[in-house]
């Protein structure tokens, strides 16, 4: 490039370049390459341009150059990223700051809107007050109004086509002078119509005079005229004939009334009179049929009118109605039970049972008539819930007043019994409260009761009241007492619901349980607990509490005592089973399931098997657990161990003793003194899925062939359902490879009966193809997959931009690490910092360039105003010069 000057170098370098200079070549080949020329031609004045600014490149300079490599950011271009960084603000920074204070969208600019200490009721009516006035202000004009439109609301060019409209002229428009379409064509000059007439001689009519052409326009008027008046006559007479024959049609419509009412009787005597009265005065007629008249309109007035349906009631007002029903319905039954008359007869005694399903009932406390209690016994024997009631309907009958009473005899003050030395606690009190007969039982059931706050009160109040009205005494309890009616009956409910828990127990005990009510009660129980969550948590957990107690009693005197209770009886059993049912069982810590399950798992894991009662009570918490575990399939090992030691004990095998048996399970009761006797002798004639009765076991203690063969399909149905269950876990294999050579060993021994080898030949079936699909499933291990360690080289490490390559090394790896976050972070921080610096100059020059422009155009507009007035001064004085001129030369100074 040439030396000197930045222009000399610029005019050497467009020279040089062929952007100046006198162009080559004919007119029109220049023409042609045009379009290539100017973008050479923008090419290289931008290479020029780059070339002279020494300020649009920077470059870093380094210090130690080595080839090959490729570096960023050595070379910038700061006048080119400032330029787009300033695009970049206009599109987006300068856009919302000019929108800043902008609100979009439609304002709401309805009366009261914006107000927040105006009601909507307020607003509407405020809003319907403004209407209404703006509307009175403009009723002069208001064309909504259908009384007072003209041309019965039609545009008047409408009106002009007479064949499609049938509207007639009446007698009012007539005196008025107005005349029908018709008239008017045909008579008014012709009507003026582009077809001239012609007469029978085929010549065209003459031209009629204007008396002629009046006296057709008066004919026709006249003819119209009598045409409507014979059509008012005709409509006339119609008119008198109905009104003849109204007392007849009059007669049909009030028939019913006149049965009933006295003014229909004051009306039939009427006649009568009008006939004593003068026929000659026709103004006496005139007069009593309009007082008949009158008196029909008067009727209509007062007749009954259909009634609105009423609301739907909220709960408290159903609480209160209901409870208001009550007491009323209790009135009347005192009243007649001393004799007294009721002076309610008409008042509404409530129905026996549930009650009447309302259109905003939510179902809380509603008992389906096809969903039964199904019994404990669920689960135990069989999979439909339907075939499981285990001994409802045998132990379903009355209690026996002579064991009663020896049960309250032999029974101290805290309802044990005297003979049992141990600590074990019942789980509800047996109050000493005499039982009535069956045949002295109340025969109308009371309307109102007080809430019980204990058991005790709870049997005095349904002391002599049969088992199936029990449910009806609950639920009038709670209608009696519900929340809604007073702040203390939400307290009251709480405690009903520990009482309901303690009567289900009561209700299971020993010795006859009364299992076939506890459907009615349950739904009562289900709804308080779902109502008051906490405090029936409290109330089951004081009942595992005290469940946990007596399992560490009974061990504490020995687990193989055969007078220790350490298995679950019939009331422990349904309080189990109320609680899988009431609460959710599949939440990982739960109030009152983990300690259920933890309990349940001490009874498996701790007692010992001394009867066929604990195998019993043992396969039904193994039925509870596969419920509970149903969804959250977690692994409960004392559940499978215990399901076959109950097949072991229950099933014939050639086993000597533990040690034999394959696995590592523990089986502390096998081949011992007292499970000597629990092997099935013969099993012939029961089917596969014989059913066990859980009462006949639990509280008689059955031992027959039936119960043993029963107890072991329950156990062989539980083995296959655990292992349906947890064939998804990693140690599937491991669990049930003893389970499966022990169902094997059982199959070979002789003298099996075809039942029971059928049902054995199932389950192993299913365990052995469980157990093929599992091995299947299994992966060996591998090593895990990772990258060549490389080999450790020595070479050291140079860093580009300094020379101390220690400076920032750390031979720990995790402080090396949060120190490259840090720096990192840093970085970011300043760069952040660094573009809203950026901005808030883009912005200051944004504000100070509107403002120049603001204050420029404010200094030419007072520039226009005072040149404006400068000019009119200057008009001013010149006019003074000039009248100071005439003056002077008029001789006046």
């Amino acid at each position: 490039m040439a030396k000197g000057s930045q222009l000399s170098q610029l005019k050497s370098a467009l020279s040089q370049a062929g952007v100046t200079g006198k162009p080559q070549g004919t007119k029109r080949k220049r023409s042609a390459n045009q379009a290539n020329d100017k973008a050479k031609r923008e090419n290289k004045l931008a290479e020029i341009h780059q070339k002279l600014n020494p300020f649009d490149t920077k470059v870093t300079k380094l210090k130690h150059d080595v080839g090959g490599r490729k570096l960023k950011g050595v070379i910038g271009k700061p006048a080119q990223s400032k330029m787009a960084g300033l695009e970049q603000r206009k599109k987006t920074l300068l856009k919302e700051f000019q929108e800043k204070d902008r609100a979009g969208g439609i304002v709401d600019r309805r009366f009261g809107e914006n107000d927040p200490s105006m009601s909507l009721e307020d607003r509407m009516l405020e809003r319907f007050t403004k209407e209404r006035q703006r509307a009175s202000r403009g009723a002069a004009f208001n064309l909504e109004d259908e009384d007072e439109l003209t041309h019965y609301g039609q545009s008047l060019s409408k009106l002009d086509d007479f064949d499609d409209v049938e509207m007639g002229l009446d007698d009012e428009e007539e005196e008025h002078g107005q005349i029908d379409r018709e008239v008017v064509q045909k008579a008014h000059f012709g009507g003026f119509g582009d077809e001239e007439e012609e007469e029978e001689d085929g010549e065209p009519a003459r031209k009629k005079s204007k008396a002629e052409v009046m006296a057709e326009v008066m004919a026709k008027s006249k003819e119209h005229k009598l045409l409507r008046q014979m059509e008012r006559e005709k409509e006339d007479n119609v008119r008198h004939e109905l009104d003849e024959a109204f007392d007849s049609i009059r007669d049909l419509l009030f028939a019913p009334v006149a049965s009933t009412s006295n003014s229909a009787a004051e009306t039939s005597k009427d006649p009568p009179a009008k006939e004593a009265s003068s026929p000659t005065d026709p103004l006496d007629g005139l007069e009593t049929q309009d007082l008949d008249y009158d008196q029909r309109v008067r009727e209509l007035a007062f007749d009954k009118r259909a009634k609105p349906k009423d609301r739907t009631k909220t709960e408290e007002e159903l609480a209160l109605e209901e409870k208001e029903t009550l007491e009323r319905a209790e009135r009347r039954r005192q009243k007649r039970m001393l004799g007294l008359d009721s002076d309610s007869e008409g008042e509404d005694v409530p129905k026996k049972g549930k009650r009447r399903r309302e259109a905003d009932d939510l179902d809380d406390d509603l008992v389906d008539e096809d969903e039964e209690w199904a019994g404990i016994g669920v689960g135990l024997g069989d999979r439909r819930a339907d075939d499981n009631n285990l001994g409802s309907e045998e132990e379903s009958g009355e209690e026996d007043d002579e064991d009663s009473q020896e049960d309250e005899e032999s029974g101290d003050d805290e309802g044990r019994p005297l003979g049992d030395i141990s600590d074990h606690e019942d789980l509800t009190t047996k109050p000493n409260t005499k039982k009535v007969a069956p045949g002295s039982k109340s025969k109308e059931l009371p309307y109102t009761f007080d809430c019980p706050s204990t058991h005790a009160e709870f049997l005095a109040i349904v002391n002599g009241i049969d088992d199936k009205d029990v449910s009806t005494v609950v639920q009038r309890i709670r209608a009696l007492h519900h929340t809604s009616l007073a702040p203390e009956n939400k307290f009251k409910l709480q405690t009903l619901a520990g009482v309901l828990i303690d009567h289900v127990l009561y209700l299971c005990s020993p010795p006859s349980p009364r299992l076939t009510h506890l459907s009615a009660l349950l739904p009562h129980l289900f709804a308080l607990t779902e109502a008051y969550p906490v405090q029936s948590a409290e109330f089951f957990v004081k009942k595992l509490t005290l469940m946990h107690k007596n399992l560490n009693r009974g061990l504490s005197r020995g687990a193989l005592n055969l007078e220790a209770k350490t298995w679950p009886g019939l009331p422990e059993l349904s309080l189990l089973r109320i609680i899988g049912i009431a609460w959710s069982t599949s939440d990982l810590n739960h109030a009152v399931v983990s300690p259920t399950r933890v309990l349940m798992g001490a009874y498996l894991g701790l007692a010992r098997v001394r009867s066929l009662a604990d195998i019993a009570s043992g396969l039904f918490l193994c039925s509870l657990f596969l419920q509970f575990e149903r969804l959250s399939k977690r692994l409960v090992p004392e559940a499978v161990n215990f399901v076959t030691n109950a097949v072991l004990h229950l099933a014939p095998n050639g086993y000597e003793d533990a040690s034999a048996l394959p696995g590592s399970f523990p089986s502390p009761d096998f081949r011992s003194e007292l499970s000597g006797s629990f092997t099935v002798q013969h099993s012939t004639g029961f089917p596969p899925s014989q059913k066990v009765d859980l009462l006949e076991v639990l509280v008689a203690g059955s031992a027959n062939e039936g119960t043993k063969f029963g107890l072991l399909s329950v156990a062989l149905d539980l083995v296959a359902r655990f292992a349906e269950m947890y064939k998804g876990l990693e140690g599937f294999v491991e669990l049930y490879e003893p389970i499966s050579t022990i169902l094997k060993h059982i199959l070979k021994q002789p003298g099996l009966s075809e039942a029971l080898e059928t049902r054995l030949k199932a389950v192993s079936d299913s365990t052995k193809r469980l157990l093929k699909f599992a091995r299947q499933a299994r992966q060996p291990l591998q090593l895990q997959a990772h990258k060549p360690i490389p080999i450790p080289t020595y070479i050291p490490k140079f860093e580009t931009s300094s020379s101390s390559y220690l400076r920032h090394q750390d031979p720990d790896h995790e402080r090396n690490e949060a120190a490259k976050l840090r720096n990192q972070y840093k970085k970011e921080r300043k760069g952040a910092i660094r573009e809203l610096r950026k901005d808030a100059k883009f912005l200051a020059g944004v504000q100070q360039q509107k403002q120049k422009d603001k204050d420029r155009a404010y200094n030419e507009s007072m520039r226009r105003v005072y040149g404006s007035i400068e000019g009119e001064r200057a008009e001013e004085k010149s006019m003074e010069r000039e009248k100071a001129k005439e003056k002077r030369r008029a001789g006046r100074k």
